[in-house]
């Protein structure tokens, strides 16, 4: 008999004496046997399980407090051959561990406080709380699970363990082998174990589990079938799986995914191995060191140690390492520490269809892509496709926002190097070929949607993704654009001059939808040197226009932009073509009014109305009755220039369906901006807020961003000015709202304005 044993009997039999109760009384009361309430005691047996003791209780009448202090002494006194109390089991941990906050928080959360798992409910009504953390090779998942698993120890007395699954093994443990380590670990001698038999193994790990308060941490496990059996079904454990999978088959399982570190704890990480004098020193390069690791935990410590032990290198020096891609993989490592081979554990148990598309990914130009695009990388169609990308997903290879896929960078590195080492290039080739050729047809039916005689696809087209709407086109066009645009760099790289032409010609009008993109001169500029190569005056007269309007519009270089009006306007000319030289004219005019040059921006503009009305040119001559308003308007010359806008509004009412929507909005809602801005300096406020505000509502159901952000900044400014600055903050909050499509410059001037109005209050 231990003394446990017998400070159980003892204070069994304290709280039955204390209650008035004979062993005879306590046996009706409880449902345990008389003879088993005198062996407990005397100490003739071991303490009970949980469920005797809590009919024990419960046929004492226990408060919770009583109730306590019996379980506290049935748990000490078991014998070690079933209740391990304190076991631990915890492989050397990492001291220099840095964030995860939110994530220690969630576990935290889940864990439960120490007391809420010691109440007088049987233990069979609770469900274990399990939590698969997944997430790509390198992330941290066993570091962050044995934080965690330390952090709570004390909230699981019954004993805390790790159990290494060697799921990235060719031939990983079986779920029998890895029940029988945890029971041995847990104090169940092999004789149990024998006596029971493999066949019953399971039944016994479960009831071990049910009855005991542990923190089991399974470990890089492989896939659901080796995790499923090692999951207890009751009970009051805490089972914390890691995984590169994500281990969707897992019901009832909280799930946790692991990214890499944000900006400030990649530096604080590098700092924690590096030493903070060091990492001070350079606080730049720290910075694009932990930006070339992709903030990925095992890549930081890599680059941490291998600086660490090489004490005369600067962090600028390994920085500069690090950015040449071709050799990036191969500087981090650190001894036996490899990043890529972290990545090959994973790679290599791919299916081979998956592999290929992996390795393929890396010929992506931008950071992520749909489903659509990677099918043309394979030949597989869309469907299979998407099983491939979500069985990448599932290995842990590759992230997903939404319906786009991305690869890691240090991934992507890692797959072209696994491209070039088994494929041949010219295999590699067709399939880059074969992507950015999709890209630009895409390009061309998604961008006709905004050109005059096009719109819809036609009905012979079939394409891969949903062109359905001009809304759906847009979306496309923008999330694609880093890829398409690299295409096209291709294309007028290999002399596919017509292709490059023919994307740019079909893009013009879609960029006054997404006007501070960043690219438009350049797509607009190398599609004037294709029209060029070709030696159509024509096209390079239209896409030298195109140059002139993305120069002074898209980036704000009214004087840069007048040679390439004039380039277009001589191109023009030699083409006989009198609506590209009205188009020279306009732009041109449009750069001499933004630059001050009032007299030539009215003489050229009054160039373009008479060759656009001769041509018929709706389209391009409601551009220039626009720029005429405006030329009165900054001559002051307003009850002029409110006429002229007018004129223009009517003109474009006649107009009718000769117009397209968009562009019709377009006008609409520059015409109404110019209202507007008339009326605020004459006064007429209540006039021109209305026109503003429903200039800044055409522009809102249109989806264009750009123009809705300048137009709430005039509509902020003009309330303001009126006297209403409560109407003026929801203007200017709803232009600080817009994100990246919006105006940057405009943006700055509405947070100027907020920040004046703050100090005024």
């Amino acid at each position: 008999m231990s003394a446990h044993d017998a400070s159980f009997g003892a204070l069994l039999r304290e709280l039955r004496l204390a209650h008035s109760l004979t062993i005879e009384g306590l046996a009706e009361a409880s449902g345990v046997s008389v003879r088993g309430i005198g062996d407990l005691e005397r100490g003739r047996r071991a303490a009970p399980q949980r469920r005797t003791v809590a009919a024990l209780a419960d046929g004492l009448g226990l408060d919770d407090t009583d109730r306590e202090r019996l379980l506290a002494a049935a748990r000490t006194g078991r014998t070690p051959g079933y209740h391990p109390f304190g076991v631990r089991s915890f492989p050397r941990g990492t001291d220099d561990f840095v964030g995860r906050e939110g994530e220690l928080l969630r576990l935290t959360e889940l864990a439960g406080a120490p007391g809420d798992f010691t109440g007088k409910d049987d233990a069979g009504a609770r469900q274990p709380v399990v939590v698969a953390v997944s997430g790509a090779p390198g992330t941290g998942k066993t570091t962050l699970a044995l934080r965690a698993a330390r952090r709570l120890a004390d909230r699981f007395p019954d004993g805390q363990l790790v159990v290494d699954l060697r799921g990235t093994d060719d031939a990983p443990p079986a779920p029998a082998e890895l029940m029988v380590g945890v029971l041995r670990a847990l104090g169940v001698p092999d004789r149990d174990l024998a006596k029971a038999g493999a066949p019953a193994h399971p039944a016994l790990y479960r009831q071990v589990l049910a009855d005991r308060r542990c923190l089991v941490v399974l470990d890089n496990a492989r896939d659901e079938a080796q995790v499923r059996p090692l999951l207890p079904g009751t009970g009051r454990a805490l089972v914390l799986v890691t995984s590169r999978r994500m281990l969707t088959g897992l019901d009832s399982v909280h799930r946790l995914p692991l990214g890499g570190l944000g900006t400030a704890e990649s530096a604080a990480f590098l700092s924690s191995l590096v030493g903070e004098d060091r990492a001070g020193a350079d606080p730049e390069a720290l910075a694009e060191v932990a930006r070339l690791c992709g903030h990925l935990p095992l890549a930081l410590r890599v680059a941490g140690n291998w600086l660490a032990t090489r004490s005369g290198w600067s962090l600028r020096r390994l920085a500069d390492r690090l950015a040449l891609e071709e050799r990036r993989l191969d500087a981090l490592t650190a001894g036996d520490l490899r990043v890529a081979g972290a990545f090959d554990l994973s790679y290599r148990q791919l299916t081979p269809t998956a592999a290929r598309l992996f390795r393929r990914l890396s010929l992506v130009p931008g950071p992520d892509t749909g489903a659509a695009c990677a099918a043309r990388l394979t030949g597989q169609d869309l469907y299979d496709t998407e099983d491939t990308l979500e069985e990448l997903v599932e290995a842990g290879l590759l992230g997903t926002a939404g319906d786009r896929y991305r690869l890691h960078d240090l991934l992507a590195l890692y797959a072209r190097d696994r491209l070039a080492a088994e494929e041949d290039p010219e295999d590699a080739e067709r399939a880059r070929r074969s992507m950015f050729r999709w890209l630009l047809e895409t390009a061309v039916v998604a961008g006709r949607w905004y050109e005059p005689g096009h719109g819809a696809p036609p009905a012979s087209w079939r394409g891969t993704v949903d062109l359905s709407s001009a809304g759906k086109a847009r979306e496309w066009l923008q999330t694609e654009g880093v890829n398409w645009l690299a295409a096209l760099r291709a294309a007028a790289a290999d002399g596919e001059h017509a292709t490059v032409v023919e994307v740019a010609e079909s893009l013009h009008w879609f960029s006054d939808q997404w006007i501070f993109w960043g690219h438009w001169p350049e797509v607009f500029g190398t599609a004037a040197r294709s029209a060029e190569a070709l030696g159509d005056p024509l096209l390079e007269a239209t896409h030298l226009n195109y140059h002139a309007w993305a120069t002074l519009l898209c980036e704000g270089r009214p004087r840069d932009s007048l040679p390439h009006s004039a380039r277009a306007l001589a191109a023009a000319r030699r083409a006989g073509d009198p609506v590209q030289e009205a188009w020279a004219h306009e732009y041109a005019s449009w750069a001499h009014r933004l630059l001050g040059e009032s007299v030539s921006s009215a003489d050229r503009n009054e160039r373009a109305v008479p060759l656009f009305r001769a041509a018929g040119d709706v389209h391009g001559l409601l551009q220039a009755l626009l720029q005429r308003a405006y030329d009165l308007q900054s001559a002051e010359r307003d009850e002029e220039a409110l006429v002229a806008y007018q004129e223009t509004l009517d003109r474009l009412e006649e107009a009718g369906d000769r117009v397209e929507p968009h562009i019709a909005a377009f006008t609409r809602g520059s015409g109404l901006v110019g209202l507007g801005r008339i009326h605020a300096r004459l006064g007429r406020w209540e006039e021109a807020v209305r026109h503003l505000r429903i200039s800044v509502e055409l522009c809102r159901a249109q989806g264009n961003t750009a123009l809705e952000s300048r137009y709430l900044t005039v509509l902020g400014e003009t309330l303001l000015a009126a006297g209403r600055p409560e109407e003026a903050r929801e203007a200017f909050g709803r232009c600080v709202s817009l994100g990246p499509g919006a105006d940057p410059s405009r943006v700055a001037r509405v947070r100027a304005h907020l920040a004046r109005m703050d100090a005024d209050r």
